[in-house]
């Protein structure tokens, strides 16, 4: 999965590249109207989502429908049932693509995804710990009080990811468990439990910092390669990041060396037409001083901030365009490509378990998660969830 490739390339790319537009390649050819799926109307998700159907509307006369949905099933439904062009996602588009979690029911299954582009911020995604206790890094948190979402995978498997950073699980620390993520917040001002996962943005972590315990945020060290292999082994989504803005007085001027993923991660099936794939990401590419600063973590969709070896494949219209720019390698190809194995081997085991699947639902998604692993270490892929 690649844990150490984080923008490395692009970032060493010349600025004149970066910067120049391709005009001998293909035109950008966009339908009248298109619908996208979004996070809830008072997130930057959604914000990002109308500055760039601003931009689309503006340019190329494509106007843009954007769904808000207030979690994951209700942003990804449409998309899988082909009623939507687009997802502006979080990480559960990676969650889709390997069929696991709640897309380890019979109503789902792995995703035949793919990224068109993502945005990469300036926030992080961190365990937020109490400011009076002693943590600097996520080794100090063994023994703390650490929040447990119940129904909340995603939040819990990025606690259990920075717990592999430092050497610990879940066995290490004590579980406290909450119905929700904002009360675990309250949890930690009343002193009833240290740590909960979040944004280093988010109004809950601004409210713990302004507390009487005031806010930290674990260290990650970005040379200590065998914290960042066992964050990989258990959330290969994670990249090393410079977050620069955050609660606790985080900003440009005192850094913080962690982790993040993008969000929104922009996600089609595989079957989107070439050519809207292909024009969107060309307009978002050349048009991008039009949209940058007309939402919060907008500047994150930045060629220079695309992870071009992330985790999951990049529609093959969107490869085209980045060979068209000069940015795509060889190394990428081939992590492209194993990539779209992987899927291949998902989506095989998928049809494969239908057949005669259990009915219970416990057993139908013990079965399948063996079946997943099964079949992903017979082609000798990592499981990852087991």
């Amino acid at each position: 999965m690649r844990p150490f490739a984080h923008r490395l390339l692009i970032a060493a790319l010349p600025l004149s590249l970066l910067g120049a537009a391709v005009s001998h390649a293909s035109e950008v050819e966009l339908p009248n109207t298109m619908a996208w799926t979004a996070y809830g109307t008072n997130s930057s998700g959604y914000a990002q989502a109308v500055a760039i159907g601003n931009m689309l509307q503006n340019k190329y006369d494509s106007s843009v429908r954007i769904l808000p949905g207030d979690n994951d099933v209700s942003r990804m439904t449409p998309l899988k049932q082909g009623r939507v062009d687009l997802c502006a996602c979080g990480i559960a588009s990676y969650y889709g693509a390997e069929g696991v979690m709640m897309f380890a029911d019979r109503d789902w299954g792995p995703q035949p995804l793919r990224v068109i582009t993502t945005s990469t911020a300036s926030f992080g995604l961190s365990l937020a710990v109490a400011g009076d206790l002693d943590v600097e890094t996520p080794a100090d948190l063994a023994g703390k009080r650490i929040a447990y979402i119940r129904g909340d995978d995603a939040l819990n498997k990025g606690t259990e990811a920075y717990l592999a950073f430092g050497g610990l699980t879940w066995d290490d620390v004590e579980r406290v468990d909450y119905p929700g993520y904002g009360r675990s917040f309250d949890g930690i001002i009343a002193g009833d439990v240290d740590a909960s996962f979040t944004t280093t943005v988010t109004p809950p972590a601004q409210q713990l910092a302004s507390s009487p315990r005031g806010i930290s945020w674990p260290v990650l060290d970005p040379n200590d390669e065998a914290g960042w292999e066992r964050m990989a082994a258990v959330a290969p989504y994670f990249r090393p990041h410079e977050v620069t803005a955050g609660a606790g007085g985080i900003s440009a001027d005192n850094p913080v060396p962690s982790a993040s993923y993008p969000y929104p991660i922009v996600v089609a099936n595989q079957d989107l037409d070439d050519n809207v794939a292909y024009g969107l990401i060309k307009a978002m590419q050349e048009n991008f001083d039009d949209y940058k600063d007309n939402a919060p973590g907008a500047l994150g969709y930045a060629l220079e901030q695309q992870d071009l070896q992330w985790v999951v494949p990049f529609h093959d219209a969107v490869v085209e365009y980045y060979k068209e720019i000069g940015v795509w390698t060889d190394d990428m190809q081939a992590h492209q490509d194993n990539l779209v194995e992987r899927q291949n081997v998902l989506l095989t085991a998928w049809e494969s378990f239908m057949q005669d699947a259990p009915s219970d639902d416990e057993a139908f998604t013990a079965g399948w998660m063996e079946a997943r692993a099964t079949a992903l270490a017979d082609a000798d892929f990592e499981p990852i969830f087991e």
